[in-house]
């Protein structure tokens, strides 16, 4: 059996840029996330937390946290895309690899959002398989570090037929899946077949769940996944999909440690919200087959 370590991330307490007043403060973040008795915890957006190393492992440090991954966008699509993704990625993984964390978490650009793009064909696919690829390589020899690729709702890699496409393009050798339970159920894809059908590929994961209901109402109302977030789609558990318990069970069953980091979008919240739902959160999973913060 393997270990489910279970973290947090920025997203869990409303954080999705860099600087926004909306956003709780990073020292706030990093306080409550010591309160709510996590000892692991993403970088998230790359400028959010200090971004020089020494000032952020001290800060780390004095709070008996650890960092267990980077997190990024890429655009490998677009003309260019992979030279400037690079140029993109290379202050966070290299402040991912500093903090001695071993994935980059690398999300999907949108095709529905500023830019509304076309979706991938066959050849996409496969071409967008293939540069992911090599951004991996790279992110390998350059930094030392895990590609974990986190299928995105609205994204270019969302819905179940096309993360199992993508997994089929990409070498595992470079690039894995982040499974992100929350975004494969919004996207109606299932959290328990990926995980049967993909053993050899899951490395990493986000643990999230979704109000059946508002998703429904999103859908009929053909809104996107940021005014979905803004209605409260993505909910505290165990009030949604998909069930966490036997998610936990499958993840320990693969004889892999895997990270497993709680991101609740909450974007915007009040300040005051995000603590008690990560207490709460915390104490469930540790309850239902989660291997506990350390």
């Amino acid at each position: 059996m393997g270990k489910v370590s279970i973290g947090t991330a920025p997203d869990s307490w409303g954080v999705w840029f860099a600087d926004d007043p909306k956003q709780t403060p990073w020292t706030r973040f990093l306080d409550e996330v010591q309160t709510a008795g996590y000892t692991k915890i993403e970088l998230g957006p790359y400028g959010y937390l200090p971004t020089d190393p020494v000032r952020l492992k001290d800060e780390l440090d004095q709070r008996g946290l650890t960092m267990t991954a980077g997190t990024t966008f890429e655009h490998v699509h677009r003309p260019g895309g992979l030279e400037s993704t690079w140029q993109d990625v290379f202050e966070t993984a290299e402040l991912t690899a500093a903090m001695g964390a071993k994935h980059l978490v690398v999300m999907p650009s949108m095709w529905r959002g500023e830019i509304v793009e076309e979706r991938f064909d066959h050849q996409g696919q496969a071409e967008h398989g293939r540069a992911v690829t090599e951004l991996g390589r790279r992110l390998a020899e350059e930094f030392g570090l895990q590609t974990q690729y986190h299928p995105h709702a609205d994204g270019h890699v969302d819905t179940q037929d096309t993360v199992e496409r993508f997994l089929e393009e990409t070498d595992s050798a470079f690039v894995n899946l982040c499974l992100d339970t929350g975004h494969i159920s919004y996207c109606r894809g299932d959290n328990l077949e990926l995980i049967r059908k993909y053993p050899d590929r899951i490395r990493y994961v986000h643990l999230k769940q979704v109000d059946p209901k508002i998703l429904d109402e999103v859908e009929a109302e053909g809104l996107s996944m940021d005014e979905a977030v803004r209605r409260g789609v993505m909910c505290e558990p165990p009030n949604g999909v998909p069930d966490l318990p036997p998610v936990l069970d499958a993840l320990a069953g693969l004889d892999v440690d895997l990270f497993a980091i709680v991101e609740q979008d909450m974007y915007p919240c009040p300040p005051d919200v995000p603590l008690p739902i990560a207490e709460r959160t915390l104490a469930y999973l540790n309850s239902h087959g989660g291997g506990g913060s350390r």
